[in-house]
């Protein structure tokens, strides 16, 4: 099937505001060529469980299209339109399942030499669109904080070595009760102002026992019987005769939040979390891993104005039947390690907060747990200083936000 003979009971499939802004969409999809089409299908289908950044974003790219004259929409689609394609691509369900066709697809233009033409095209268009239609920058600056180093005594590896360049290192903070001084500012960021998924608590170890209204919580261990259960399902594929990479993914890629016993009330943040056990390599048994990449995907997906990313002891490197069967033991942790493994996840949780709308008036702030050293980048703070002289964690703040 080419996209010129979709129906609108060809999403029948579909959740229901998926299933209605493709219908919405149905004169424009016809248009597009095959090479293009599954692209948006696979942002389209799964509206319902994205983020409304995210949802802003492919409704703006959609009227971005529909927009475009005929003969300019033919023009950008040009080199989508000239791909060569098998029948057996055409032939595919790419309407239910256009993340499987993509694969497909890429491997196709991979063996015939496409797709350096198909980048090229690929990156024009998103420069076009993204001229038409800039990211805006958000109400209120930006904030990113990262804890790190619970468990570490005595250090002696030279943290925030990056991160120093770009802003105030710190060693004289007093850091008595620290984490809750810190959760508190995130709790009254997300009070005053309020919007789905702008706030975010991410941790490696555990949550809070007191609740956070307004703000996003995720933590490795609140998802141990989720990454358990994957585990179990990994342990199987690798055991399989049948065994192989491609299949491994394609299981992964199937995953729902029911096949890892994910249901709650929140199906946005269940799906996820799902993603991030997925699609993320050692989040499923690195707590470090696990919180440099959630980071990294809410920043990118959800696009909040707070965020604070606890790093926690991870268990130490093993093979990886021992890693995967963290069930039947007890961890040995490595505390020194991951301090070293959450230093330079501090340092790509504020490259990542630099790409997003806004960044020239962000600010971030780097920890170390029940220490006394810190590093703070932003637009009022001199670069690569230096402050020895003791400073309150909340006047600490204060001067940052």
């Amino acid at each position: 099937m080419l996209p010129s003979q979709l129906r609108e009971a060809h999403f029948k499939g579909y959740s229901p505001n998926a299933r209605k802004l493709a219908a919405g969409r149905i004169a424009l999809l016809q248009e597009l060529p095959l090479g293009f089409t599954p692209f948006l299908l696979k942002e389209i289908i799964a509206y319902d469980w994205k983020f409304p950044a995210e949802q802003r974003e492919l409704e703006q790219q959609l009227s971005y299209l529909a927009s475009l004259t005929p003969e300019k929409r033919k023009k950008q689609m040009a080199v989508f339109a000239q791909l060569r394609l098998t029948q057996r691509l055409e032939d595919f369900d790419w309407v239910n399942s256009p993340g499987q066709f993509l694969e497909q697809l890429s491997s196709h233009l991979w063996s015939t030499h496409q797709m350096d033409a198909f980048r090229a095209a690929s990156e024009e268009y998103m420069a076009q669109f993204r001229q038409a239609s800039p990211p805006q920058a958000p109400s209120i600056p930006r904030l990113g904080i990262v804890l790190m180093g619970r468990g570490v005594g005595q250090n002696r590896y030279p943290l925030f070595r990056k991160l120093r360049r770009q802003g105030v290192y710190f060693s004289g903070v007093k850091s008595a009760n620290g984490l809750q001084i810190i959760l508190d500012h995130v709790q009254a960021r997300a009070a005053g102002h309020p919007a789905p998924f702008a706030h975010w608590h991410i941790d490696g170890g555990t949550l809070p026992d007191a609740a956070c209204p307004g703000v996003t919580c995720v933590s490795y261990q609140s998802l141990t019987p989720a990454r358990f259960a994957l585990h179990q399902k990994m342990r199987s594929a690798y055991e399989s005769p049948h065994f192989g990479a491609e299949a491994l993914r394609s299981l992964l890629a199937r995953m729902s939040p029911q096949d890892l016993g994910l249901g709650g009330s929140d199906p946005v943040l269940d799906h996820f979390q799902v993603s991030l056990l997925t699609e993320g390599s050692g989040t499923q048994v690195f707590s470090t891993t696990f919180v440099q990449w959630t980071a990294r995907e809410a920043l990118r997906r959800a696009q909040p104005v707070t965020l604070f990313a606890r790093f926690t002891p991870r268990q130490q490197d093993q093979p990886m039947n021992e890693l995967l069967a963290e069930a039947q033991r007890t961890p040995v942790l490595d505390p020194m390690g991951s301090l070293i493994d959450a230093d330079m996840g501090a340092y790509y949780t504020w490259l990542n907060l630099q790409r997003l709308a806004g960044a020239e008036h962000s600010a971030f702030l780097a920890l170390f747990e029940d220490h006394s050293e810190a590093v703070a980048v932003g637009p009022s703070l001199p670069r690569g200083t230096e402050e020895k002289q003791p400073i309150e964690l909340e006047a600490l703040l204060r001067r940052v936000a």
